[in-house]
């Protein structure tokens, strides 16, 4: 009798243990359904299931990413199984207070376009506020479910780069960027899984820079073999500062990572062989891609940009035109669209914080300048060693484009990035 109860109290906790366990793993389907979602549709993508979510026109709930809608509805399910929504938001505010911010000054980015009566109010929330609940809703995620939701990314990354080399190759663009429907007939560089070009080599330069710099669990040659095929997808993307960054950046880690290999006095011999092998075929791969016209495109892009240069000199004229006041305040919305039209703008401003500046005034602009920034920090203090070569790219080529001063999700991706790539192991069961 006495060994009765012992084994029939095991059981009912067991029995009791299963509803936990069971939850537990739908809670780590959610986030990788959120991870396939934001990584994996984009604004083309949602045009061809019906959706007009770039555009104008169209229903107000279409012009919000789904992946916004799961991350609130899992912001919920996390304040209800609490039991006290105080609970939450007080770790939020404690431990992620950047990420806080962001979220409130996207909120406040969303009451002040709508009382001056400006469009794109969607923009703010997908840009800003999503971007600050994904590190807050992976701040206490177990090691198994960041696990998966490091092999899901890297599997996106993947056919996300395979997409867009097979769209070189077939000369088809299966989910282009499209405004109203219309997308940019004249532009012939890859869209995958991302859609904009230029979001596509963002993302694809900062993975690269993440992987060489150690991030994420591939054994070494899975890593050289992944970012050989980033880079080549990076040529199909077009984008020429994000392929002169990676280009940059790269060549100085792989120097540092080959002085430190020939200072230490071990350098293995299948390592050497396959370096001599490297170094050997590269230039008649290359050779090969030029010969065939792999290339085009990007040389292309830097013999004729398209007008992008004289772009970034016109924006900065229609400065002139505008009363320092409202550039501090707030300028009028219709002054600044018909000066783009007659300087030629229509497509956007290339760059995020002057797009901002003429759009929002330079106070508003600062603080968003200044709440993106403690969120990159604060999400760099909760990662390991190698972070900030990516944060650097990120910060460079963001600003070579509309980049967050239009409607995405590239943020929230770059910060999903960061954390399951980069966890510092002892805080992978608390705070990733």
């Amino acid at each position: 009798m006495s060994t009765a109860r012992p084994a029939s109290f095991a059981f009912r906790r067991a029995a009791q243990a299963r509803p936990g366990a069971a939850l537990a793993r739908m809670e780590s389907l959610a986030f990788v359904l959120l991870t396939l979602v934001l990584v994996g549709v984009s604004g083309g993508l949602l045009w061809a299931l019906g959706l007009n979510y770039d555009g104008i026109s169209g229903s107000a709930p279409s012009k919000i990413h789904p992946a916004t809608y799961m991350a609130v509805a899992l912001v919920g399910w996390t304040m209800l199984r609490a039991g006290n929504p105080v609970i939450p938001v007080a770790q939020a505010l404690n431990r992620r207070p950047a990420c806080v911010l962001l979220a409130t000054c996207g909120v406040l980015l969303l009451v002040l376009i709508a009382a001056r009566g400006g469009t794109g109010l969607a923009g703010s929330i997908d840009t800003f506020v999503l971007a600050g609940l994904i590190p807050i809703l992976l701040m206490d995620r177990d090691a198994a479910t960041l696990r998966r939701i490091e092999t899901v990314f890297h599997l996106m990354m993947l056919t996300n780069a395979l997409l867009g080399l097979f769209e070189f190759a077939s000369g088809q663009r299966f989910f282009p960027f499209r405004f109203d429907g219309m997308a940019f007939e004249t532009d012939t560089r890859s869209a995958a899984l991302q859609g904009h070009p230029l979001v596509n080599a963002t993302l694809t330069a900062c993975y690269v820079l993440a992987l060489a710099t150690g991030g994420g669990r591939l054994s070494p040659p899975v890593r050289a073999g992944v970012i050989a095929v980033q880079l080549v997808a990076l040529v199909t993307f077009g984008g020429r500062s994000a392929t002169v960054t990676t280009l940059a950046l790269g060549g100085m880690v792989g120097l540092f990572a080959l002085n430190r290999t020939l200072r230490s006095n071990r350098i293995p011999l299948i390592g050497a062989a396959c370096a001599c092998f490297v170094l050997t075929a590269l230039p008649v791969m290359v050779a090969i891609l030029a010969a065939l016209g792999f290339f085009d495109t990007l040389l292309s892009r830097f013999v004729s940009d398209g007008g992008s240069a004289q772009a970034r000199v016109d924006m900065l004229a229609i400065f002139d035109a505008i009363p320092f006041r409202q550039l501090l305040l707030a300028p009028d919305l219709l002054q600044v669209s018909t000066l783009r039209r007659i300087y030629g703008l229509e497509w956007g401003i290339e760059n995020s914080i002057v797009s901002d500046v003429l759009y929002h005034g330079i106070l508003v602009t600062v603080l968003l300048v200044v709440a993106v920034g403690l969120y990159l920090t604060e999400i760099a203090r909760h990662c390991r060693r190698g972070v900030w070569l990516p944060i650097l790219t990120f910060v460079i080529l963001v600003n070579t484009f509309e980049g967050l001063a239009g409607k995405t999700t590239m943020l929230a991706k770059f910060a999903m990035m960061l954390i399951v790539l980069f966890p510092i192991d002892s805080d992978r069961n608390r705070v990733a």
